[in-house]
């Protein structure tokens, strides 16, 4: 029985499985007969935004935190003491607001959430070059053939990482380790905060069969009910159905859950590129349905979006509108451009198209715009020398960008902007990079 020693960070092989460290005595003790083989990690921060702001403010500490605000917006994340009252990421705030009258409420401030970010990233990437970062605080490692360098085996070296995050920048992590990527992001939900745990080849399928098949990943709530009325709850339900008849069934969804049911999961750990998606959103105060208001709050959070991509020097070939109703219905429409851009008014022509066809008398609350299929710039838009209508438009952006550099974001406001004044106005926009870097 391997065994390593969070706290004091010894390590060996035990004839049993121990329960306290034998040099230090704490019970910060993980034992596994695969602890010192298995190298695939997902690594992800414990309420990351609510443990940043506690790490900067430590009168927070003890009392309840949401990330997130306005009257209609929705959480962000929140601490666990928040939590215990059934707080959650992605709940509206008036709710949140019911669960934890006491609870302290701070809006996002993703500049400081990016900078501990890249701390972090800096970190892992003294471990190992394959790092897949999949969001703002979590990420995939493939710790494979690093014995050597490091002269320990991988769950020793990510104990040290764990300890060296905590210490030198303040937030806890948890840590998944496992022979997959799935199963190492299951295990790394398993034990938090502060977490650790162990999910092995022999271990995979008694492990698995009890648990819901919610605990696949792309198993919502309408493909669990679907699942549900089918007889199928648990995954060893799942596991006991032969596969030709998940695929007959469910399509190539069933060949998926077939597949993960039994724990197997080929995706490799990869590294090409910094993200997947950039996106930015606002909610309103109150609920917009007219097409001539929801085209407006589209123009500003789209030029948010093209100062990102201009600013990081990244172009992107899909564009996606999203939509979410009074009855936080949601709705994401999305088109494939032939040549990827940056530009703030292809983007927003293409949402504008997207956006027409959804403008039915439905009142919403949030719109946002993305774009994903994301790669480096080469210079200027490609499309600048095939639509010559194109090229214009961009030659008048671009010009509008510098004015910008130079004077200021107000010295220059598109003329629809400027006429359109909202009552009440809408919140500020959340913009997110989701995927790899979110």
């Amino acid at each position: 029985m391997d065994w390593l020693c969070r706290d004091c960070l010894e390590y060996g092989t035990a004839d049993r499985d121990l329960d306290r460290c034998p040099r230090c005595g704490s019970p910060r003790l993980r034992s596994h007969p695969e602890l010192f083989t298995l190298t695939t990690v997902h690594v992800d921060c414990d309420a990351f935004y609510a443990s940043v702001e506690k790490r900067d403010n430590p009168s927070l500490r003890d009392k309840p935190l949401i990330i997130g605000g306005g009257v209609r917006g929705v959480v962000s994340t929140c601490c666990y003491i928040a939590r215990q009252s059934g707080v959650r990421s992605a709940m509206p705030m008036f709710k949140a607001r019911e669960l934890c009258p006491d609870a302290v409420i701070i809006k996002p401030d993703m500049a400081k959430y990016v900078a501990v970010s890249r701390q972090i990233r800096s970190h892992m990437d003294a471990l190992t070059p394959l790092v897949e970062p999949i969001s703002i605080d979590e990420a995939f490692l493939d710790m494979a053939g690093t014995q050597a360098l490091h002269k320990a085996p991988p769950a020793v070296v990510l104990a040290r990482f764990a300890r060296a995050v905590e210490t030198e920048i303040g937030v806890s992590i948890s840590v998944g380790l496992s022979h997959n990527k799935f199963l190492a992001k299951v295990a790394s939900d398993l034990d938090k905060p502060r977490g650790f745990a162990v999910i092995g080849v022999a271990e995979t399928l008694q492990f698995l069969a009890p648990r819901p098949i919610s605990l696949i990943y792309g198993v919502g709530k309408v493909l669990a009910e679907t699942l549900r009325k089918d007889g199928l709850v648990t995954i060893g339900q799942l596991q006991n159905e032969p596969p030709e008849r998940l695929m007959r069934r469910y399509g190539e969804t069933g060949a998926r859950l077939a597949r993960l049911s039994r724990g197997q999961d080929s995706r490799r750990i990869a590294t090409d590129g910094e993200m997947k998606t950039v996106s930015s959103e606002t909610t309103f105060f109150t609920d917009i349905s007219s097409l001539d208001a929801l085209s407006t709050e589209l123009l500003k959070v789209t030029e948010r979006l093209s100062e990102r991509l201009k600013a990081k020097n990244i172009v992107g070939d899909t564009v996606t509108l999203k939509l979410k109703s009074t009855g936080f219905r949601l709705r994401t429409r999305a088109r494939h451009l032939m040549i990827p851009t940056q530009l703030a008014n292809v983007i927003y022509e293409t949402g504008l198209s997207l956006l027409q066809r959804e403008v039915d008398g439905t009142a919403f609350r949030l719109i946002g715009i993305g774009v994903s299929g994301i790669d480096a710039a080469d210079g200027s838009d490609p499309a600048d020398l095939l639509e010559p209508i194109v090229a214009r438009k961009a030659a008048a952006e671009r010009a509008v960008d510098r004015v910008r550099t130079r004077f200021g974001r107000e010295a220059v406001v598109r003329g629809k902007l400027y006429k359109f004044r909202p009552a009440p106005p809408a919140e500020p926009d959340d913009d997110q990079t989701e995927g790899k870097t979110k």
